[in-house]
């Protein structure tokens, strides 16, 4: 079992585990033995096991060559245990050998267990104490992301007297003692004891004050919850206003603004029927299915985009969650930067989504053909996705899914974010445990799997900004989990193309910083400091929501059935087999 600590705690992406979570995997792994000339992981196969080496000898090989040799005190196969996905090389036995292995549902589990236990008990602490529990859950959530844990032995000292000081604790473990000197007796007077549940120097949220007393430890070791004042105000503001404000208007917004304006099938589509729609043309394809333009058979002069997704992927890939999810958000918005649905079919092969067609084409294909945008593009293309993130965030939904193959232009030349399968409503001041994105767009917490909220968005938000300008994300390879480990070491450690002007380089690290809770747009004034930033500097913001500012990329349509900027696709014939296993009769 030591073994295995420090193979995970060696390991580029495990190290960045929390103790407790290692503690748990070291525990639930367990012993696997192979026989010389063994195939332990096959190179394009589906895995959901990670291994750790502990006796025997193994070659590493892909597409056949031979990468490496390896012993004892190794571990592969960690892309596995965070999502379904095929096996990048294969790995032999070349002794007789004994290696320890973890299921991805076992690890996931873990993460979601000790991630889950750590929010509630963070929130339990900043609840008990008088001068936060008036604040709202969601702003509570705030304050337990950012919560450090700071270890002391026996004797030292947290706080000394006369101190200035700008961070508050809550004793997790342990005791203290509070002493205070007496100038008359020219010493330090125990004044009384604190124990778990505790808390001191809260007047350090308030100003910069002197401390009025000593905090000694007492036990052989302390645990503290730490908070500094700079992360309290940056996301809560001044506490003596805090007071005075009535939250009751701030806790609802979210759910009432949720139930207002569903887009629900209008009564406009609710009569047609499949065979009234003609195929013009494939707009796009992928593992799911295709996406049509199609038009009315007896109206030429509208048109459509169709999405038509296979149901036996569906159930093989076990996304009948997701398209749900995607069909009932999608119903509920109403924004020109949200792509409409209109309403849904289904037959034996195929559920439908009949949607607002954006014949300007994808971001992703117009980036692709120019290399990069200039910073005027960039800075109206992101505008539009900020505006869109801001209608989706009031209404307490996470996209998760941001990248330009998800951004379609319309007839003028605005972008609008389609693609919700991987969108969820997420409770106020709650998490989400799924992981899911694109390699190059995933945020750490996501990798890490310590749970995520709009955060992510924001994160994806600064890869938009620098994959546009620069026509490549800042963290890329052709191994996912290289991807991975680079997006970990953090956007400190990349360098800055020139083509990325200073305000821009600002506003990609502010987005991009490696705890969630330090993002811009998560902070006291959301998302209006990302509008307020200097790369936004005299930017139309009421002109965009309006639809009255030009957008710098003007697309040539001829017509409501003209998909010349799209790709071209094969009309391929080829139909999937049948799915009837009735997963769909509410779809």
């Amino acid at each position: 079992r030591q073994l295995i600590r420090r193979v995970i705690l060696e390991n580029d992406f495990m190290k960045h585990l929390q103790m407790p979570q290692v503690q748990e995997i070291v525990k639930c792994m367990y012993p696997c033995t192979f026989n010389e000339s063994d195939i332990i992981i096959r190179e394009g196969e589906y895995g959901n096991r990670l291994y750790v080496t502990a006796e025997g000898n193994f070659e590493i090989t892909k597409d056949g060559t031979l990468l490496t040799k390896v012993g004892a005190g190794v571990a592969f196969g960690e892309l596995a245990i965070l999502y379904n996905c095929r096996r990048t090389a294969t790995i032999t036995a070349t002794t007789k050998c004994k290696v320890w292995a973890i299921d991805r549902e076992v690890f996931q589990m873990i993460m979601l267990k000790t991630g889950i236990a750590q929010h509630e008990e963070h929130m339990q602490f900043l609840e008990s104490v008088p001068l936060l529990k008036h604040l709202p859950a969601g702003k509570l959530a705030k304050i337990a992301g950012v919560l450090d844990v700071n270890y002391y032995k026996q004797e030292e000292y947290i706080v000394r007297e006369n101190e200035t000081g700008d961070t508050f604790y809550i004793i997790k473990k342990g005791e203290v003692i509070v002493t205070r000197r007496m100038i008359e007796k020219n010493s330090d007077v125990f004044v009384r004891t604190l124990v778990r549940g505790d808390y001191f120097g809260e007047r350090a949220l308030l100003s910069e004050e002197r401390r009025t007393a000593n905090i000694i430890v007492q036990s052989s070791e302390v645990e503290c919850f730490v908070l500094d004042r700079e992360y309290f105000t940056q996301l809560i503001g001044n506490l003596d206003e805090l007071k005075e404000k009535d939250y009751h208007d701030e806790v609802y917004r979210g759910t009432k603004l949720a139930i207002r304006n569903p887009s629900s099938t209008t009564n406009e589509y609710s009569e047609l029927e499949l065979n009234d729609f003609e195929q013009i043309a494939t707009l796009g394809m992928g593992g799911f299915g295709r996406v049509e333009l199609v038009t009315l058979v007896k109206d030429k002069s509208r048109s459509f985009a169709l999405k038509c997704m296979k149901k036996r992927h569906i159930v093989e890939t076990k996304q009948q969650e997701h398209v749900f999810s995607e069909k009932k958000l999608l119903t509920e918005l109403t924004s020109p930067f949200v792509v409409k649905l209109y309403r849904t079919f289904k037959d034996k092969k195929f559920v439908y989504m009949l949607m607002e067609v954006c014949l300007g084409g994808e971001l992703w294909t117009i980036l692709r053909d120019r290399g990069n945008f200039d910073e005027n593009s960039t800075r109206f293309f992101t505008a539009c996705v900020v505006e869109a993130f801001d209608y989706l965030h009031v209404r307490g939904i996470v996209y998760r899914d941001l990248k330009p193959e998800n951004l379609l232009l319309d007839s003028i030349g605005y972008v609008k974010l389609v693609d919700f399968g991987f969108a969820k409503k997420v409770g106020l001041g709650s998490k989400t445990w799924t992981f899911c994105g694109t390699p190059e767009y995933v945020s750490p917490e996501v990798i890490l799997n310590r749970g995520h909220n709009f955060c992510a968005d924001y994160w994806g938000l600064g890869i938009l900004i620098f994959e546009l300008l620069t026509g490549s994300p800042p963290f890329t390879s052709d191994d996912p989990m290289k991807t991975y480990n680079l997006i970990l070491r953090g956007i400190d450690r990349v360098d800055f193309p020139r083509k990325i002007g200073k305000n821009a380089q600002n506003l990609i690290r502010k987005l991009c910083k490696e705890n969630p809770a330090e993002r811009i747009g998560y902070q006291k004034n959301g998302i209006k400091d990302i509008q307020k930033h200097k790369w936004f500097q005299g930017f139309d913001w009421n002109g965009l929501r309006k639809r009255e500012l030009k957008s710098p990329m003007q697309p040539t349509i001829n017509g409501p059935l003209d998909h010349s900027n799209f790709d071209t696709f094969d009309q391929s014939n080829e139909l999937p087999t049948d799915e009837t296993s009735g997963w769909d009769d509410n779809f």
